[in-house]
């Protein structure tokens, strides 16, 4: 059989209902002790453990506390000993007043678990009040002719104390007329009544004084007295009569100040002043000649003090009518508060418990009572939470309530909640009391701290200085307190070779991230590493993220050209044909660039020449080609200077000089240097220049000779001559730059093939055309010495 929501929600409540009837069971044993009123504070009451029977130990272990109903703490428990203690000292009479036994009512709170247990304490009478006339003299105007045995009432002495010790009896003077007879009143006070013992005679003694004298119970017993005077007057044969021996009201608590309560009326068959009857309260208490007045001509009685059913529920009052002649007649009016809805429910709190642990699973947040003065409907409450919290409300014995958490909390989510609990009585208006705490959460280190990003890339330029702020990290942890504190640290690297500790470091309370050693662009382009975010919490927890660190390239390597190498004992030197047509290729300038990017971008250009306009400079891949015809004109010794520039900013540039002999052939001879040219140039004696003369003759047949030789030679391989030129790269690429990768490779692929004359023995270039490898980018000056090396181990020069 299925059970629907409804069911189960039914079957919650039964079980609910029996679970709070066993703890009001628990709880209903009681503890009764009594103690004397006006004791010091401090007072011994009772041992709470011995007469409940309860372990000493227990008390403590379980939080026992008094409390009441009215939140004063008249008791001290403690809770070491178990014995009861007075707070403060007690009046009986401000406590209860005439109530008589004067018990208050307070409960033992346990928690852990909850329960309750009612105690009474007796407050007994001691005798500190005296009997206390609300007059010092009483008059009484008694006819001559009053019977003896006629009875004239007297007013009454006060006495605060009860029991015992309240008044016990009443004594008059000494005298020949009268005696003292006790009565009780509805309300069962003791009044004192006259009784005459002997006939009155005006015309013998007009006026009797004596001394009433109250006497209370206690030991030793204390006294009051007043003067009572006796007016004896001429005959008056009629006493007053009521219409009623016995009136009954009821008046609303509510009714306004003036308003009548109720019109008592007496008649008197006598005529004349012995026929007029003035209306009076007899035997009245303080509390009520506040309340109520009464109109001595008209007997209409009225409201002049704001009643409270909650303080006295119900008034009896003897009214008495006397008549000129000093006849009365008694009459009793009982009027009944009736209790309206004037106050509203009140809410006490016995403990509460702030903040509470978010992740505890249930707690008890709350312990109150709530109480009502009104009575009936008026008195009835309905307590309730606000809604769409995670607290339940639970009711206990005695209109004691809990309020605990549902389920575990959030801090995160919310860390504090704003309870209202009201309580609505059922009468007419219905009044309610709300009542608000404020329960905080308290933090526990369950949220690891978070970064704003998985991964974070930051550029620093290369040479930067050291110390230099490169960047941050940032992680949020949702906790508080020292919980949501976060402490930064790098993590080892992924690369165990990567020397993280001297390369960056982070600022652990920040997350700053700084470079500790100038960066290299063409030494370690970029390195990365995890950042930890640790809270401190306990156990603290931590998450991670990835740092990259790219190092951007900045312009600090000149060009470096490979060939012609600069650095050679003799210079380079280039040999050109004057047959060679425009854009024979002369040599090729090589570079290179250890940036990358635009910095390694490179123009070559033609900076000086010893002839301009004859040769020119491909800005792009560096080739130095003839720009038109040779001629005979043309100094054979020519000078080149060619700049090689990056793209930089600024940019940086190297320059390399070419040596270019202008030959009729390849035979020719090597043209001396400019020292030999120097050494020629001084005189010379006569004989000197007739065998330079000879040698000049002999050299120009030898020359002739090499020249046919070269011809022939040329045009046999004339082919090859042709074929040699280097192809112009293709593709798209800046007109005056090449581009060089950061490794240091040149983007095009260039070889040199170097060819000797036949059958000669000066090694001499036939022709250079390019054929030479790729240069690897590392050690480019190794592989340049390597391969002049080889070429020397041919024969050759090569500057």
């Amino acid at each position: 059989m299925e059970i629907g929501g409804a069911g189960i929600l039914q079957i919650r409540q039964v079980l609910l209902f029996f679970v709070l009837l066993g703890m009001s069971q628990a709880g209903s044993d009681s503890g009764r002790f009594s103690v004397a009123e006006e004791m010091q504070s401090g007072s011994f009451v009772g041992n709470l453990a011995k007469d409940l029977g309860l372990e000493v130990g227990e008390l403590f272990s379980r939080g026992a506390r008094v409390v009441s109903n009215d939140n004063k703490q008249r008791l001290q428990l403690d809770i070491n000993t178990g014995d009861l203690l007075l707070s403060e000292a007690l009046d009986r009479e401000e406590l209860c007043g005439s109530t008589e036994p004067c018990v208050l009512h307070f409960q033992i709170l346990m928690k852990s678990p909850l329960e309750f247990l009612r105690i009474e304490l007796q407050v007994k009478d001691i005798n500190d009040h005296s009997p206390a006339f609300l007059e010092k003299e009483m008059l009484l105007e008694i006819p001559e002719n009053s019977p003896v045995g006629a009875v004239f009432l007297l007013e009454s002495a006060k006495d605060l104390d009860v029991g015992i010790n309240a008044i016990k009896n009443y004594t008059i003077s000494p005298n020949s007329h009268f005696h003292i007879k006790m009565r009780v009143n509805p309300d069962n006070r003791k009044y004192p009544e006259l009784v005459l013992d002997k006939a009155l005679d005006y015309e013998e003694q007009s006026e009797l004084n004596f001394i009433l004298t109250a006497l209370d119970g206690g030991s030793p017993p204390k006294s009051g007295s007043t003067l009572v005077r006796v007016v004896v007057v001429d005959s008056n044969d009629n006493s007053p009569e009521f219409q009623q021996p016995f009136y009954e009201v009821k008046i609303s608590e509510d009714s306004i100040l003036g308003s009548p309560v109720v019109t008592v009326s007496a008649w008197d068959l006598d005529s004349g002043k012995n026929g007029e009857i003035s209306y009076m309260f007899s035997h009245a208490s303080e509390d009520i000649r506040k309340t109520f007045e009464i109109n001595q001509k008209s007997g209409e009685v009225s409201l002049t003090s704001p009643l409270d059913f909650e303080t006295t529920e119900s008034y009896s009052i003897i009214i008495q009518a006397t008549d000129g002649g000093g006849l009365f007649g008694k009459s009793t009016l009982r009027i009944q508060v009736m209790d309206v809805n004037d106050n509203a429910p009140e809410v006490t709190v016995s403990s509460i418990t702030s903040p509470i642990p978010e992740n505890s699973p249930e707690i008890v947040v709350m312990v109150f009572s709530i109480r009502d003065r009104d009575s009936g409907e008026n008195g009835r409450m309905i307590c309730s939470v606000s809604e769409n919290l995670p607290f339940v409300l639970k009711s206990s014995v005695e209109n004691y309530y809990t309020l605990g958490t549902e389920r575990m909390l959030d801090r995160e989510r919310q860390a504090e909640y704003n309870i209202t609990i009201t309580v609505t009585d059922m009468g007419t208006p219905r009044l309610k009391t709300e009542h608000n705490i404020t329960v905080l959460v308290a933090d526990v280190n369950d949220n690891a701290p978070a970064f704003t990003q998985t991964s974070y890339t930051l550029w620093v330029r290369e040479n930067n200085s050291p110390a230099l702020h490169i960047g941050s990290v940032s992680a949020t942890d949702t906790d508080a307190g020292a919980n949501a504190q976060v402490t930064y640290s790098l993590l080892p690297p992924p690369d165990p070779l990567l020397p993280l500790a001297s390369l960056v470091s982070i600022n652990p309370d920040n997350g700053h991230l700084f470079a500790l050693t100038s960066l290299d662009y063409e030494a370690l382009r970029a390195f990365e590493f995890h950042v930890g975010a640790t809270d401190r919490g306990s156990p603290a927890l931590s998450s991670q993220a990835l740092v990259r660190v790219l190092v951007a390239d900045a312009n600090d390597n000149a060009p470096f050209v490979l060939y012609p190498l600069q650095n050679a004992s003799a210079p380079c030197t280039e040999l050109v044909p004057r047959a060679a047509e425009p854009g024979y290729l002369v040599t090729k300038v090589v570079a290179v660039d250890g940036d990358a990017g635009q910095n390694a971008w490179l123009s070559y250009q033609l900076l000086k020449a010893t002839e301009p306009g004859l040769f020119g400079v491909w800005a792009h891949n560096g080739e130095v080609r003839t720009a038109r015809l040779l001629s005979e004109r043309d100094a054979p010794k020519q000078r080149l200077v060619v700049l090689v520039k990056d793209n930089g900013e600024p940019p940086l540039s190297a320059s390399v000089t070419l040596h270019v002999l202008l030959v009729d052939g390849f035979s020719q001879p090597y043209l001396p240097p400019p020292e030999a040219e120097a050494a020629a140039a001084a005189p010379a004696d006569p004989l000197t220049v007739y065998l330079v003369v000879a040698l000049a003759s002999v050299s120009s047949l030898f020359l002739f000779s090499v020249l046919v030789f070269v011809a022939v030679r040329l045009c046999r391989r004339g082919g090859a001559g042709s074929a040699g030129r280097c192809p112009v790269p293709e593709g798209h690429f800046p007109g005056h730059l090449v581009d060089v990768s950061g490794t240091g490779t040149l983007s095009q692929s260039y070889q040199y093939e170097v060819c000797l004359m036949g059958g000669t023995g000066t090694n001499e270039f036939k022709f250079l055309k390019p054929i030479l490898p790729n240069l690897p980018t590392q050690r480019p000056g190794k592989e340049i010495e390597e391969n002049h090396t080889s070429y020397n181990s041919l024969g050759f020069n090569i500057q």
